[in-house]
């Protein structure tokens, strides 16, 4: 039978190697003596804070007992939350996530200990400790799978946010999963949920499920804000306080998201009309400074979408009073998405922009920078796709003017993008873009094109687990 090591003995070995007495050890580690006796004796259990002190006065590396101390005091034990809570904190904050997975494991058989645990994640998710809180949550989503709690709901939409990323084709499915759940969440979480999954479906250009998601979220945010009118201020404004947006935006986004299902299917005429409907905004009742300032973004949003419509529709007498907008316009992370649709009008119709290009050209250049990461679903994954589309519109405006060298730079930059993203639709046109124009490629370019494609090769085949035969 194998002897699992503990603590204890390695604090008695210590002790003796270096000839110290337990006073003494205790003077090092800022313990007194009878605690370090009764340690060493296995009178009594220790503390994570004592055990940093002793691992410390040992001079060895933070966490280094970590795993004995998950073999010593919390597998085949009672769970001690008392112990196991202070433990799972200082784990997160050595980034320990496999103790943090052991500790799960072992005690999460019984969903008694379900509650203690959400608590934990919630509050490392508050302190930015996404990972630490992601294995919580992953385990207490397991533990209550067939309690059809909301507690379980609120587990899958955090699994959600903290797992979405790059890669589209992951957080299509991560998406699919969530829906599920959207109903258990209580009435004003289910609002940013549907919202979080309207954007990503945005990204993922699926028009069909934005579309759903929109009017759902429009229909609760109704029933929601009608209610919060007919109560008394007091007794509805503390649940107002955990929507992450005033209560009318839910409604008003749910028309803009609408007009992009209508503009993605050219029908540019309905989405005026639902961009005129989010507009006019004199029914919302509030008055405070957030209210104010949603209001403000929706009357900037609404003329910048009239433009946009009116352009793609074909009017382009637009486009020099879009051009100014867009130059007043704060420089912020909207302004690929106004710049690019320019590159769509001119190239649908043939427009010559390049005066256009070269004035915001100091701009368009700043978009090659890396996208801060954002928690906001819209920031982190509508605008990269954005900037994955941009540059293949602005790769294929210059290609078809015959400005080879401009356009096969931003060609490149949108295949590294789209495949930063994963979506497969960009890379093949980018690729088919560049079968088109290839005959005017520099070698130098040509050989960077095939080494990206032998890349992206490669990666195919070590995700999916395929063999490579290369000899």
């Amino acid at each position: 039978m194998k002897h699992t090591p503990t603590i204890r003995a390695e604090l008695d070995s210590y002790l003796q190697q270096k000839g110290l007495s337990l006073a003494q050890f205790g003077q090092l580690a800022g313990m007194n003596r009878g605690i370090i006796s009764a340690i060493v004796t296995g009178n009594k259990s220790m503390s994570v804070n004592q055990l940093d002190r002793i691992t410390e006065a040992m001079g060895l590396p933070e966490g280094e007992f970590y795993d004995l101390f998950i073999e010593n005091f919390i597998i085949d034990h009672p769970p001690n939350m008392r112990r196991i809570e202070p433990f799972l904190f200082r784990c997160a904050e050595l980034d320990k996530l496999d103790a943090i997975r052991r500790v799960v494991g072992a005690i999460m058989d019984n969903l008694l200990y379900s509650p203690k645990l959400f608590e934990i994640a919630e509050e490392l998710l508050s302190q930015g400790k996404n990972a630490a809180a992601l294995i919580l949550y992953e385990g207490v989503a397991e533990t209550e799978r067939y309690q059809h709690s909301e507690r379980l709901a609120v587990c899958q939409y955090r699994i959600f946010t903290i797992q979405i990323g790059d890669d589209q084709t992951q957080n299509l499915h991560a998406a699919a999963i969530l829906e599920a759940f959207v109903e258990r969440l209580n009435e004003l979480d289910q609002l940013d949920a549907l919202k979080d999954l309207a954007n990503l479906y945005r990204s993922l250009n699926k028009w069909d499920k934005v579309d759903e998601m929109a009017r759902k979220m429009r229909e609760k945010a109704e029933i929601q804000y009608t209610i919060k009118h007919q109560q008394k201020k007091r007794e509805c404004d503390e649940p107002a306080k955990k929507l992450s947006r005033p209560m009318f935006v839910y409604i008003t986004y749910a028309d803009l998201l609408c007009a992009s299902v209508c503009e993605a299917q050219g029908d540019y005429q309905q989405a005026l009309e639902y961009t005129y409907a989010y507009a006019d905004l004199d029914w919302v009742l509030e008055t405070d400074e957030d209210t104010l300032y949603w209001l403000n973004l929706y009357k900037d949003w609404a003329q910048c979408n009239s433009y946009i419509y009116k352009l793609l529709s074909g009017d382009t007498s637009v486009l020099p009073d879009y051009v100014e907008y867009i130059a007043k316009s704060k420089v912020d992370k909207e302004m690929v998405t106004k710049i690019l649709n320019v590159l769509l009008a001119a190239n649908q119709y043939q427009l010559d922009i390049d005066d256009i290009l070269r004035r915001f050209e100091t701009i368009i250049n700043s978009f090659t920078q890396k996208v801060q990461p954002s928690s906001d679903m819209y920031t982190s994954q509508v605008i990269p796709e954005q900037y994955a589309r941009f540059g293949y519109e602005l790769a294929y405006y210059y290609l078809y003017r015959g400005s080879y060298g401009d356009g096969f730079k931003h060609l490149m930059y949108a295949m590294v993008q789209s495949h930063i993203i994963n979506n497969e639709t960009y890379f093949i046109n980018c690729m088919g873009l560049f079968v088109k124009f290839r005959t005017h490629a520099v070698p130098e370019f040509k050989e960077e094109f095939l080494n990206l494609i032998e890349k992206v090769w490669l990666n195919n085949v070590e995700k999916n687990g395929s063999s490579d035969r290369r000899s």
